[in-house]
């Protein structure tokens, strides 16, 4: 059937499901008719998961809790779990049970954001798609967890205290499109990341410069968030940036006195609040024809050292169907 709320709260009256009585509900737990097969005991004060859970089980809502532990064994009677959410509980790596994830051999969906790990846990299941850690404290990255996680497509990393990463590391990430690393301490870009990412963001880290070619790697990089780092455009090789599968860049709250080299497909791009005193059209369309020109469609300049009177002549044809355009 439709896939079920992360939560009840606020959603539906608690009178409304209560009742029914579901067969082997939890005591702490709702198990809404509608959903038979998802158990909520998100934001009940739990210090545990609880401890029978109905075979039925596909999808357990347990965040918002205290829950510090997770006994090797908690989720032995429910092997055909597809979603786990344990976001904003207290759960470290050395509370992890050995190989409590790992007999999940239908997980699909695992939700560990605003917990205490130091670092990705282990045996993971390779049925996993989405995988989410943000916020905790991870340090660094091994191969280990990844090695056997050829179907994951998502892999969430923001908000950690990572310095460094070796793209080696995710090898076995085969098929992933999505990678959040903003919100860390790196201060050099991964090189040799898998090359099917189509999002990568590296928002909020300390990057000061690019290795040139850094993106050509990618077979169709869509969207790249660099915003709020220290990129410097003397720093940079002016065509790092020219990428002809990007739609969106970000490249706002940074350090460039020029607007980087661009490709005529990019559509969005987001340089505000940076150092930028001149405005060239060659950055984005390097000839200019009834069939050559920028696909542009928004363009934010703002909070620069530009005004619209500083804008060549010859713009208007460069970006002929742009939508927007802040200075």
């Amino acid at each position: 059937g439709d896939l079920p709320l992360l939560t009840l709260s606020g959603r539906i009256s608690h009178n409304y499901f209560r009742p029914f009585g579901i067969q082997g509900c939890p005591s702490a737990c709702d198990c809404p008719i509608q959903w038979l097969n998802a158990i909520y005991c998100d934001n009940r004060d739990l210090g545990h998961v609880p401890f029978t859970l109905p075979r039925r089980t596909r999808y357990l809502y347990v965040q918002g809790n205290r829950i510090q532990h997770l006994p090797a064994a908690i989720f032995s009677n429910t092997t055909e779990l597809k979603w786990l959410v344990l976001d904003r509980n207290e759960i470290g790596n050395e509370a992890i049970g050995n190989g409590v994830f790992s007999s999940l051999s239908q997980l699909e969906n695992l939700y560990m954001n605003h917990n205490n790990l130091t670092e990705v846990p282990t045996l993971l299941p390779g049925s996993l798609k989405d995988l989410r850690l943000a916020h905790n404290r991870i340090t660094n990255l091994s191969s280990e967890p990844f090695r056997d996680l050829v179907n994951l497509t998502i892999l969430l990393l923001q908000g950690n205290q990572l310095s460094a990463i070796d793209g080696n590391q995710m090898k076995g990430l085969k098929s992933i499109v999505h990678l959040d690393l903003s919100n860390n301490h790196l201060a050099e870009f991964p090189e040799n990341l898998p090359v099917t990412i189509q999002q990568l963001y590296c928002s909020r880290n300390a990057l000061g410069s690019l290795p040139p070619g850094c993106f050509a790697q990618f077979e169709r990089l869509l969207y790249l968030r660099l915003g709020h780092n220290s990129l410097d455009s003397d720093r940079l090789a002016r065509d790092v940036f020219n990428v002809s599968s990007l739609i969106e860049l970000d490249l706002g709250y940074n350090n460039f006195t020029s607007v980087p080299l661009v490709h005529q497909n990019l559509r969005y791009l987001y340089i505000e609040a940076n150092r930028i005193d001149e405005f060239n059209v060659t950055s984005f369309c390097r000839r200019v024809s009834p069939v050559d020109y920028s696909q542009m469609r928004i363009l934010r300049l703002d909070g620069n050292k530009l005004t619209y009177n500083q804008l060549p002549s010859d713009w208007i044809w460069c970006l002929r169907i742009i939508a927007q355009i802040y200075i």
